[in-house]
């Protein structure tokens, strides 16, 4: 029988707390077993391998940032909720840098987190919305942004940055250009 109290969710949890204070790395079934109080045997009840483990601490942290991001853009639109997505974003991957790197880069095409995905990109499908793109456009101006966030706060998180300059200013005139290109659509982003 599996421990009284031990469920899916609680491993999870205790995977997850592990993963944000050593790193991805050093996850494996047994440090979860052994952080939960458990023989790594007893974990195969909840999950069935440490590439299921993966899968739903991805699952988990796709749906937290998608909460965030959802919450952050709320009750505002064009250039407001395309800096707010942005500054969110920036900020979960420095709160939890190492949960971050455990989100496969493309969700959409994992059976498990399929779902997930499509949530997440739906709120940065509706803070495209004001601006107009057809479908083609609002997809590279979404991976524009995407790129430009992810790209700035992993490079942040794994302490890529090392020159004097304030980052936030540098991180500013990021949001800057991404609202830049957000009016001003590159060549083949013709709005309709």
């Amino acid at each position: 029988m599996p421990r009284a109290g031990l469920t899916t969710g609680a491993v999870v949890d205790v995977a997850l707390a592990l993963v944000d204070e050593k790193g991805p790395d050093a996850l494996s079934l047994a440090a979860v077993a052994d952080r939960a109080g458990v023989a790594a045997p007893s974990l195969y009840k909840h999950v069935g391998s440490l590439a299921d483990l993966r899968d739903l601490i991805a699952l988990k942290a796709l749906r937290q940032a998608t909460a965030r991001f959802a919450a952050a853009v709320m009750g505002r639109g064009g250039d407001q909720a395309v800096e707010a997505l942005m500054r969110t974003y920036r900020e979960y991957v420095r709160e939890f840098p190492s949960r971050y790197r455990l989100i496969p880069l493309d969700p959409l095409h994992s059976p498990d987190l399929a779902e997930a995905g499509r949530e997440l990109l739906a709120v940065f499908v509706a803070v495209m919305h004001e601006y107009g793109l057809d479908d083609a456009a609002a997809t590279h101006a979404i991976r524009r942004m995407r790129a430009a966030a992810h790209g700035f706060a992993d490079l942040e998180a794994r302490g890529g940055f090392g020159m004097p300059e304030d980052i936030e200013t540098s991180y500013d005139q990021v949001i800057d250009m991404v609202l830049r290109s957000l009016r001003e659509p590159p060549a083949g982003g013709i709005a309709s």
